[in-house]
Parts: structure tokens; C-alpha cells; sequence
């Protein structure tokens, strides 16, 4: 049987997320994304497109690798100016019924109790329909803003986020008993005190001796994402994620890593498919092919190779702005994102890669590939890519804003649908159960469900 296509709309609270310069486009609204009518619009959008989520990106910190400073990033709105994501979900829940929210949260500068109580917030206030997407950072201008010189060793930053992930789960999972909340009123009791304990723990990194500021929301944990792609994310992928954002130009590149994460997931007692993979892609749908690509003909006039170099050298820490644009990218490890800098040379073993094949390639779309076409065009390259590299859907992200996933919705959903790949209804329930069906509580073997109460 096929396997069902999944799509989130990939966005950020700023100007110009993965297609810089694009909001110069006539026909784009990005100087909206500081009004909420702009983000409850989006979100009925794509839930009458049947979305499974809004995947909100962000990021601590400024563009500042390219030539050394935040001028380009500032120039080019490289990411910058950029809100809190947190702060748009309930808006956008209260104006929908299903969609799922994925949001993106630092762990490395986050108190772990602080955090945890928001994250409940978020999901009581959902109605359940809150993720969480678990970075650890890879801007030292984040670090500093934080008050520390530079941010902590790439592989170290997975080994705190282990310590930060036991303390949460200590939180969600293990201070209240589901039937601490008694809400008796002739009796006075509102929760009874026996069952609820301290969440405790003495890690390397973290200390914690308190209770969970709340009672237990729908999904305790919310539904958790995670985006890194070097080894030493790949296994905490398999060791914690529900759901893992994948980018990368190409086949060759994303197979591999899928693969990798369903055999490391395997072996810690998981079944692999319960680890859902999302591909960074950009679909631009016409009604024809020819009207397709004269629309990416028109984005192209409005890309912007120097905001998209400023921030390939963010996710690379390399300053591109040293290179000629003809001069052929090598690989260079860093401690910002190695995976973004590997997708473009020795991962892609199809072709090598220019600075400016790399600026044009990021411009529109960032990473991940640009499907271009009819309905029925996109809906094959979109059922190949899950055919060939075993991914369970799609990041989407926007040329330009809301009109990419407006067409998507109205244009392609409706296609997919039509060849059986896409859901025509949603399930009930939590977004863990309309993920994965099952109840709306992480179930063991996951290392979340050995820190439950009992």
C-alpha cells in the first residue's frame, strides 16, 4: 500500500525565512508577520488544505559570519528582525480545530523548569496540538547574547541536551499522577497533594528539586521534532524524536540519513517507522507547467544571492564572503550546522557546487529542493522523493507568502488526494493521535514513558 504524503508549512515570525529577498515580490505579505490577522489567516489556510501542522521555525541570535558583522543579515533581513514563535499558537488554535503546531525552542539558553510550564501552557491551551522541535543552537551571536563567549562544542551540546531532556520528562511526565486533579468542590480539594511528588534530579548539567507548575496536560510531552542531521543527531533523533526535519538538495543526500535514523532507532528497541521524516522542499504549483515555471521565473527577478550567502554562513559557520562566486565549495567542519555545509560538497556526490550554484540554489527555498509544475508535475516528483528516500512527507516552505501555500492547499492537495496519497479528513483527537493514531501519551519503549508516575 502507498504510503500516505504528510505536509507541514514550514514558517518563521520574520521577514525573509528560506527565500531571501522575495519579500520585495509584489504579490507577498511578509511585512505582516507581525499582525496576528496574517497568522490566523495562514493557519485556516492550511487547515482547509489538511495540513498536518505549522512547523515554526527560529533561531537566537544574528547572521553575523558573512564578512564578520550583522550588516548583511540586517540589509537583507537575513532572518532578522525575528519574534517569538511561542506567542502566535494560541491565536491561531483558537481560530482552528485540527492543525498541529510545531514549534521551535533553544534548549542550550532555556531554564528546563521555566520551559516545561510553557510548553504545558501551550498544550492545554491547544487542546493538545502542540510539538516541540529541539534545537541546540548553532550562532555563537546567540551565546554571547546569553552572556558566554561562544556556544559550547557541537557534540557537547547533544550530551546537555540529554540532561535537559531527563529533566523535562521528570516534569511532564513523572510530578503529577493523572488523577492528582480531584476538582472536588463539596470537598475543597482541587489536587490532592499525595499525588503529586517532586520532579528531582542531580545531572552534570541540570539540577532540579521542585513540582511541575501544571497538571497534566492532553499529551504531557508535547509531539517532539528535532532537525539535526550530523551522527551525534542522528542517534539523539533516535533516541527521542517522533517526528525528524530533514534537509538536503537531493535524493542521495536525504536517503542516507533516513535510513540511518530508522536503524539507530531499531537497535534502542523503537520501531523505525514510528519516526516520521520530513524533507525540506518548495513546491511552486501552477494550473499548467508553462505557468509554473514562468512563476519561478518571476521569483527568480526578486532572489537575493548575498542575503542567501549570509545565511548559508550562518548554517555553516564559514564566511562565504572570503570566496570567490566561482570558486568550488569544500567542505570545512565547524561547530555551527555541519550538515549544512556537507549537503553542498562531499554529501552530494552528484556534482560540485560553486558559491554562487549555492547562493541561487538557498535563494528560494533554502536547502531543500524546488518542485516546480502543474498539480499533477509536483504530485510525481512528491510521491518519487517519498518512493525513493522513504521519508514520510514534507517540510514545505514559502517562495512567497501565504500565496505558496494557498496554491498547495487549493492546487495540489486536491491531486494527491485524487491518486490516494493524502489524507481527505483528519483524525480526532490530539496531534500525536492524528500523527500516529494510539493514544495521546508517549508508550514505551520511548525514554519519555520510563520517567511516567508508577
Amino acid at each position: 500500500m502507498a504510503k500516505e504524503i504528510r505536509l507541514n508549512a514550514f514558517e518563521m515570525n520574520c521577514v525573509a525565512h528560506q527565500s531571501p529577498g522575495l519579500w520585495r515580490h509584489p504579490r507577498d505579505r511578509s511585512g505582516e508577520y507581525k499582525r496576528l490577522p496574517y497568522w490566523i489567516e495562514l493557519a485556516r489556510t492550511l487547515e482547509r488544505g489538511l495540513f498536518d501542522g505549522l512547523f515554526l521555525a527560529d533561531v537566537l541570535g544574528v547572521y553575523d559570519v558573512f564578512g564578520g558583522d550583522a550588516r548583511a543579515a540586517l540589509t537583507h533581513a537575513a532572518q532578522i528582525p525575528v519574534n517569538d514563535p511561542l506567542l502566535l499558537v494560541p491565536a491561531m488554535a483558537a481560530a482552528t480545530r485540527h492543525l498541529g503546531f510545531g514549534v521551535t525552542v533553544n534548549l542550550s539558553y532555556e531554564p528546563p523548569y521555566n520551559f516545561a510550564r510553557r510548553m504545558s501552557t501551550l498544550d492545554h491551551l491547544t487542546d493538545g496540538r502542540i510539538g516541540w522541535n529541539i534545537v541546540t543552537g548553532y550562532l555563537d551571536s546567540a551565546a554571547r547574547g546569553a552572556g558566554r563567549d561562544k556556544q559550547v562544542a557541537h557534540d557537547d551540546r547533544y550530551a546537555i541536551a540529554e540532561d535537559f531532556m531527563a529533566v523535562v520528562y521528570k516534569l511532564w511526565e513523572g510530578s503529577w499522577a493523572d488523577d492528582a486533579v480531584r476538582a472536588d468542590a463539596a470537598a475543597g480539594v482541587f489536587a490532592d497533594p499525595d499525588r503529586v511528588r517532586k520532579a528531582v534530579h542531580d545531572g552534570y548539567h541540570f539540577r532540579l528539586d521542585a513540582l511541575h507548575l501544571s497538571e497534566p496536560s492532553p499529551q504531557r510531552t508535547p509531539v517532539l521534532y528535532q532537525a539535526g542531521s550530523s551522527p551525534a543527531g542522528r542517534l539523539f533523533a533516535a533516541r527521542h524524536a517522533e517526528g525528524v526535519f530533514l534537509s538536503g538538495p537531493s535524493k542521495s543526500v536525504i536517503a542516507p540519513r533516513v535510513a540511518a535514523i530508522r536503524a539507530n532507532a531499531a537497535k534502542l528497541g523503537r520501531d523505525p517507522k514510528s519516526v516520521l521524516m520530513f524533507a525540506l522542499a518548495t513546491a511552486i504549483v501552477g494550473a499548467s507547467d508553462a505557468e509554473a515555471q514562468a512563476k519561478l521565473a518571476d521569483y527568480g527577478r526578486y532572489a537575493d544571492l548575498e542575503g542567501a550567502l549570509t545565511l548559508l554562513s550562518g548554517w555553516t559557520g564559514v564566511d562565504l564572503s572570503k570566496f570567490d562566486l566561482n570558486q568550488v565549495v569544500q567542505h570545512v567542519e565547524s561547530d555551527a550546522g555541519r550538515s549544512a555545509l556537507e549537503n553542498i560538497t562531499r554529501a552530494d556526490p552528484d556534482r560540485s557546487w560553486t558559491v554562487r550554484q549555492a547562493a541561487e540554489h538557498v535563494a528560494i527555498g533554502g536547502i531543500g529542493p524546488v518542485f516546480v509544475g502543474s498539480p499533477a508535475t509536483v504530485a510525481d516528483r512528491l510521491e518519487e522523493w517519498i518512493d525513493e528516500t522513504d521519508v514520510d512527507g514534507f517540510n514545505l516552505a514559502f517562495a512567497v507568502r501565504p500565496e505558496t501555500f494557498t496554491e498547495v492547499a487549493d492546487l495540489l492537495v486536491p491531486e494527491l488526494q485524487r491518486r490516494g496519497r493524502y489524507k481527505t479528513a483528519y483524525r480526532e483527537g490530539t496531534l500525536r493521535e492524528k500523527l500516529f493514531g494510539g493514544a495521546p501519551r508517549l508508550k514505551a519503549p520511548h525514554v519519555a514513558a520510563s520517567y511516567r508516575w508508577g
